[in-house]
């Protein structure tokens, strides 16, 4: 026989509160844990940043106003360095074959892979096979590709292009040992090594437009120039800007090229093609000269980024 509930069994019993459990995490509302945890997230970029990036960055300016031979001591010598290095004629030259590779390098290649690009946007039969095939130099070892284009460049019977121009009657050009020709020489391969990449960011810049302004543009009967001028290239702005900074980076600290294609008198004849990485690299693993190779350091970080600076105000939308 079932038993009658009691009085007490009908009376809702008082909510108790609940328990926190969990100690300092159990306790934070949602949104300190997700802050929490961006935070914990961000903490490794960040600590690799601040000991791959930012430590050194900061020990080489430190260094550039020191001497040490990587043996001994480091001890302080003021501005020594950078008194040396401004009155040294070899890094006047140095410097203006820098900028060389910046002022020619760049826009030559933004106007050539824009060119590819834009065509090679209209471009519907086999467009991912020719997009590869461009994209391959990008992914070559920089080694590599130097060392073939240098083997391009000998005198005959080695070399492909002397060869070409002497079996058409034309006297054989010194490429890599003539104080006119070596910088160019030396350019047109890192050109062309990243003319991939360029041509892929300029091909996604292009597919973000919107048809409706070429659409727009064709109904009022608008030239094929004028929708260049006034439509692409405007729109473009935002990619030409990236392009423009990462090429310019580049071209500043250009090094494999030149070290690869010029083993056998670095940096070139009376030193026509030598970068100022390649006076780092010589003066730190050469001459051992730590201190005087960090100050070449910090002078090429100011330059990367006052040029960066000017290129992004500049170029930067209105």
């Amino acid at each position: 026989m079932a038993s009658n509930p009691s009085i007490h069994d009908t009376i809702p019993q008082e909510k108790q509160p609940a328990v926190t459990r969990g100690g300092f995490y159990g306790r934070l509302s949602i949104n300190q844990k997700r802050t929490l945890w961006a935070w914990a997230f961000l903490a490794v970029p960040i600590l690799f940043y601040v000991v791959i990036r930012f430590y050194p960055t900061g020990n080489a300016m430190v260094l550039s106003f020191q001497e040490w031979n990587l043996l001994g001591d480091r001890t302080w010598n003021g501005v020594d360095n950078y008194i040396t290095l401004f009155s040294d004629p070899v890094f006047w030259q140095v410097f203006r074959n820098t900028f060389a590779y910046l002022l020619i390098g760049t826009p030559v290649s933004l106007v050539i892979s824009f060119i590819i690009a834009y065509h090679l946007d209209q471009v519907r039969f086999m467009h991912g096979t020719i997009r590869a095939l461009y994209f391959v130099p990008f992914m070559t070892s920089a080694v590599a590709m130097a060392w073939v284009w240098r083997w391009f460049y000998q005198d005959v019977p080695i070399g492909l292009f002397n060869n070409m121009l002497a079996s058409v009657g034309i006297a054989q050009i010194d490429f890599l040992d003539s104080t006119t020709n070596a910088l160019p020489s030396i350019l047109a391969p890192a050109i062309w090594a990243g003319l991939g990449f360029q041509i892929i960011i300029f091909m996604a810049g292009l597919r973000a437009i919107p048809r409706t302004f070429y659409e727009a543009a064709k109904i009022d009967g608008v030239s094929t120039w004028t929708v260049l001028w006034e439509i692409t290239l405007p729109l473009l702005r935002p990619t030409i800007v990236f392009i423009v900074v990462l090429s310019s980076i580049g071209f500043l600290r250009i090094f494999d090229h030149v070290f690869n294609m010029t083993t056998a008198n670095p940096g070139g004849p009376l030193n026509s093609t030598k970068p100022l990485v390649l006076m780092i690299y010589q003066t730190a693993f050469d001459s051992f000269d730590m201190g005087y190779a960090a100050a070449q350091t910090v002078v090429l970080f100011v330059i990367l980024l006052i040029v960066s600076l000017i290129q992004l105000r500049l170029l930067k939308d209105r």
